[in-house]
């Protein structure tokens, strides 16, 4: 494509609204034809929830599941919940990574020549990535079910699926920006282990936080993932829901806020 074509192309803000939409859906079946064709890209989203239900319920259940007054049953009613929190994370992880290949590969070089709106190329990833996190969470459920999980409040459920979906969606637009910026995929990956993982194991996502010592049980109550796994359960399982649900709906909002423009700034600029 000429030089002469790429300079031509039509600023978003002369976009309207349609054609947003128009472009955001032509590329959200783009990717899911990708997908079609590449399906070991759904590997992830359904091996993850298999490998780390079973992993947790038979290694930890039952010593965890003394603690909490139960056994290995009482801790499947405690994993699940926690596990669907932490769904939307590694969904998350997955975009970036996933973004900045398609940069080292120059579709994105060829998407920016086009006279599309650049939130629309953004907005598709996250798209496609939430019909994996929701087929993730399905299979969570059935496997959380065989292994002894039991759903007593459907209208919970959803309501859990939908929160877990929320703050999946702000993380990725953390995960967008680390695409842009980082080099290479294996870069992204690693900054999201560095900071995935002390989030992931200081909360309460796997385990409850009363053992933990002092100065990790403050770090836990200000983590969003610990706010996401405990309103999970309240809606699940029963318990306090309303602190929890809107310091997670508080954080989604907070980090969306701030990213969204940063990506897209990001994703517009870059050389």
């Amino acid at each position: 494509m000429s030089a002469a074509a790429v300079t031509h192309v039509e600023p978003d803000a002369r976009i309207p609204l349609r054609g947003h939409l128009r472009h955001t859906g032509a590329l959200v079946r783009r990717n899911l034809l990708w997908i079609r064709q590449d399906p070991e890209s759904m590997f992830d989203a359904v091996l993850f929830p298999v490998v780390f239900t079973l992993l947790f319920v038979y290694v930890f259940g039952g010593s965890i599941g003394q603690a909490l007054g139960g056994g290995q049953e009482a801790y499947v009613q405690y994993i699940v919940p926690g596990l669907m929190a932490m769904m939307g994370m590694n969904m998350a992880q997955g975009v970036g990574t996933g973004f900045n290949q398609d940069f080292n590969t120059g579709v994105m070089d060829r998407f920016r020549s086009l006279p599309i709106g650049r939130g629309s190329v953004l907005f598709a990833k996250i798209a496609v990535e939430m019909m994996r996190m929701l087929i993730a969470t399905a299979i969570l459920m059935i496997v959380g079910v065989l292994v002894g999980f039991d759903i007593t409040n459907w209208p919970g459920l959803l309501a859990s699926v939908g929160l877990s979906a929320l703050f999946g969606s702000a993380l990725m637009w953390i995960f967008l920006t680390l695409g842009v910026i980082m080099k290479n995929a294996q870069s992204v990956q690693a900054m999201g282990f560095l900071v995935l993982m002390p989030l992931q194991f200081g909360s309460s996502i796997f385990a409850p936080t009363q053992s933990m010592p002092g100065w990790l049980q403050n770090f836990t109550d200000y983590n969003p993932l610990s706010s996401l796994a405990d309103a999970a359960r309240g809606l699940m399982v029963g318990g306090p829901v309303a602190h929890d649900l809107w310091m997670t709906v508080g954080w989604s909002v907070a980090i969306t806020a701030v990213m969204a423009p940063i990506a897209i700034h990001k994703f517009r600029t870059k050389s």
